[in-house]
């Protein structure tokens, strides 16, 4: 049976009978998560389409349908096909984001240093991007629903800057309950959300059934053809409509393939279309509606109520991202590209629900400023959309090259799929680079700081490896120097975490030398981070005794995935279980870390301002103690300086 057929079974409990609680749950947690953004764009996708360029695109017949059925097309071809059906498919143990696909892609083809680099290199520009992605979506998604009561209460428009603000600072605050508990709380409002689409939507259909032709790619053909400068501007505002769609994949991981699927094809996208559908036939009836087709849907009396509503929907829409945003920086932590932060897990049961606190300080702080320095969702629109189609097309060429190189596909798989998403998302993205001088070069710029934090960290922890294990001395010597020359034993066990198993940890050492002892069990622990979300415990653990059964020191190899927990206690407490030659006593051993103070150096390595910027962040990062789960009553910290 294919994975695909696996997934697709229901789990059944002791009475044979399929839990299908269980998976309607995760999909209404789904719904409560993952679909937020894409699922709040009727908010301002059409709106910006008819007011780009001082109206280019006409609220005529023609127009209209040929903008609905390139709305219709792209979440059909983008999301539907390319995200939800391929590229969720390339889960890298169930976990997704390009960062996620990158790793996958570097571990099924090992040896091939160029192809390794090159899917490298297209996940860090991507990951960036999402990031940059991560502080648009908030503020103009939140600006949008808030701006609804310039339509109902004009009088009170001044509020709406100091009301979004305040809205958004609640949401920062009440991620470290976790997503569990925001997806329980915010699945049954985004449900009534997509139903209030689909409801408002109909009435107008029913009223200009005539719309339904837009489905038709020929509408979509037609307009390029009869108005193609128009319709290529027009693609610019098009791609609002599928914004979310990466951090859908970036969320796979808090809640699995199957409810998404399923959240999807039977509530969000039937919802989606009925509502772009409904806004399309208000706009043909009445030509001024273009001003605000979602609000001006609904019946007057109902126009309170949509704009409460929209404004919890667009909370939603920034938890989409925010949760995003915490996956895709556990993932850039563990492959080594941004220093150690602390994370926090929020859920027993999912591994994936995560809540990073300098994350979510710094998106707080970047979305805030970002809504008072462009004050209204319209300013903001025009930054967005390069970022979103930057990362679409990166995952894209991801995707081609994975299918190539580890699923094999022939050539024609490969040029057909290429061609439609890659010339699809091509489109949009040059659609979207003539919005560059009017803000569209912020999320490039804030991508290009995130690009440029994450390769100087590299490249500095590169260096800093290099220079500490010269410091550190030969492993294998060390330890027959304590064979020929036995220091004095003192009772317990040490345990020192150590990133090698070919030098000595700095900790042991000065110990060694200072104190002239050794604890009479000495454990080194090795963590190991796989380019795999996560490893299983029976594969987790290597013990070492170095070339002598008898001294009373083990080397501990511990490999974890990039999502896993690397709780060293536990680690210890397995081991101890599963083999006999480690001896220790765990519920009174000391943890002695090595601590490297680094120091700018003489000039070469790297240009001063990298190495500026590399301290900077390895000042910041959490403490090796929180990220190893060490008891802090018997940790002992001791350190060395290394210039770099």
């Amino acid at each position: 049976m294919s994975s695909e057929e696996n997934e697709a079974q229901p789990s059944t409990g002791d009475t044979g009978r399929p839990r299908r609680s269980a998976g309607t749950v995760l999909a209404l947690g789904a719904l409560g998560v993952v679909f937020g953004d894409i699922g709040t764009s009727p908010l301002y996708a059409l709106q910006t389409v008819f007011s780009i360029d001082h109206g280019a695109v006409k609220p005529v017949p023609g127009d209209v349908y040929g903008v609905l059925s390139l709305v219709f097309w792209s979440i059909l071809l983008i999301v539907s096909i390319k995200y939800v059906l391929f590229v969720m498919r390339a889960d890298n143990d169930g976990e997704g984001g390009i960062l996620a696909l990158s790793a996958l892609i570097r571990r099924q083809v090992p040896g091939r240093a160029r192809l390794v680099a090159v899917a490298t290199m297209l996940g860090v520009i991507g990951a960036s991007l999402f990031f940059g992605d991560s502080v648009i979506t908030p503020a103009v998604s939140v600006l949008s629903a808030v701006e609804g009561i310039d339509v109902v209460a004009p009088s009170i428009s001044e509020a709406i800057l100091p009301i979004g603000a305040v809205i958004l600072i609640v949401l920062f605050l009440a991620q470290r309950f976790g997503t569990e508990r925001v997806g329980r709380l915010f699945g049954p409002v985004m449900l009534l959300w997509f139903l209030a689409l689909a409801v408002l939507g109909l009435p107008h259909i029913v009223e200009r059934p005539g719309i339904l032709r837009s489905l038709s790619p020929t509408y979509a053909v037609g307009f390029v053809f009869e108005h193609p400068y128009i319709a290529f501007i027009a693609m610019g505002a098009v791609v609002l409509s599928i914004t979310g769609a990466e951090a859908l994949y970036a969320d796979m991981g808090h809640f699995g393939r199957p409810p998404i699927r399923r959240a999807w094809f039977a509530v969000v996208f039937p919802a989606l279309t009925l509502n772009y559908l409904g806004q399309g036939a208000l706009i043909l009836g009445r030509s001024d509606a273009v001003r605000n087709p979602f609000y001006l849907l609904a019946p007057s009396w109902a126009q309170i109520p949509m704009v409460v509503l929209a404004t919890f929907a667009t909370v939603i829409a920034s938890q989409a991202v925010i949760s995003g945003a915490f996956s895709v920086s556990r993932q850039a932590i563990r492959l080594g590209f941004l220093p150690h932060l602390t994370v926090r897990h929020t859920s027993a049961e999912e591994s994936g629900q995560i809540y990073v606190p300098g994350v979510n300080w710094l998106l707080m702080g970047a979305v805030l400023v970002l809504m008072v320095t462009f004050g209204s969702s319209a300013s903001l629109a025009t930054a967005y959309g390069v970022a979103v189609t930057g990362t679409l097309l990166l995952t894209t060429a991801l995707f081609l090259i994975l299918a190539a190189s580890v699923w094999h596909w022939p050539w024609w798989q490969l040029t057909l799929v290429g061609v439609v998403f890659g010339g699809v998302e091509l489109t949009f993205f040059a659609a979207n680079l003539t919005k560059i001088v009017h803000g569209g070069w912020l999320p490039l710029l804030l991508g290009g700081a995130a690009v440029t934090t994450m390769l100087v960290w590299q490249r500095g922890r590169r260096l800093i490896t290099e220079r500490r294990t010269r410091t550190e001395g030969e492993l294998a010597d060390f330890v027959d120097e304590l064979k020929q020359d036995p220091p004095t034993r003192v009772p317990g066990t040490a345990v020192f975490p150590h990133p090698s198993k070919e030098t000595v940890p700095l900790a042991l050492r000065a110990n060694v030398e200072f104190n002239g002892a050794v604890h009479e069990h000495v454990v080194i622990v090795q963590v190991v981070f796989e380019n795999v979300p996560h490893v299983s415990r029976n594969e987790r653990l290597a013990v070492d005794s170095l070339s002598y059964s008898d001294d009373g020191i083990v080397h501990l190899a511990v490999r974890f995935g990039f999502q896993d927990d690397a709780d060293i206690p536990a680690a210890l407490r397995d081991a101890f279980m599963l083999t006999s030659e480690l001896e220790a006593d765990l519920e009174h051993a000391f943890y002695f870390l090595s601590r490297v103070t680094i120091e700018p150096g003489p000039p070469g390595g790297m240009p001063k301002w990298q190495k500026r910027l590399f301290i900077g962040l390895a000042h910041n990062a959490a403490s090796q103690a929180a990220s190893f789960r060490l008891p802090v009553d018997r940790t002992v910290v001791m350190g060395t300086r290394i210039e770099l």
